[in-house]
């Protein structure tokens, strides 16, 4: 299952300049995803993190896999942000940053189910850039109805 940014922009609530998923390539519903974010020295946080020596600040490569949880979540589910659901970050651990992300980079980011109970979630999560490990995370998302 492939998902396009139209897709994806109906499966997440996020916006520009917080949109981090640029296309889903691999989808097995309650299972996995595989997907994908284009680095281009436009992005907004390169003009202060560093301006000489731009690289991805960490906590977005994390954001980046959080947000293919959701998708993978709402997937499964069968829900959508429009129907009045969100998924939040609750919790990481075991995160570790191996390489820089850096403009130019096609950070590859997957996700595996590791549980679902009452709508918590647990992943396991990875982040590539051609091939070599950049970021390592277990994910924790809840699903919540909001007002």
């Amino acid at each position: 299952m492939v998902m396009d940014i139209n897709e994806i922009r109906d499966y997440l609530p996020h916006r520009y300049p917080f949109l981090l998923v640029d296309r889903v390539t691999e989808l097995t519903l309650g299972e996995a995803i595989v997907a994908y974010k284009n680095v281009s020295i436009n992005e907004p946080y390169f003009n202060g993190h560093f301006p000489h020596h731009p690289i991805m600040p960490g906590v977005l490569v994390l954001e980046s896999l959080a947000q293919v949880c959701g998708i993978l979540g709402f997937k499964t589910v069968n829900k959508l942000p429009a129907d009045g659901y969100v998924y939040y970050l609750v919790g990481s651990d075991n995160v570790r940053f191996k390489r820089p992300v850096m403009p130019g980079d096609r950070v590859v980011l997957k996700a595996n189910v590791i549980r679902e109970k009452r709508g918590i979630w647990k992943f396991a999560c990875q982040a590539t850039v051609d091939g070599e490990l950049a970021c390592e995370a277990e994910i924790i998302c809840a699903e919540r109805k909001v007002a």
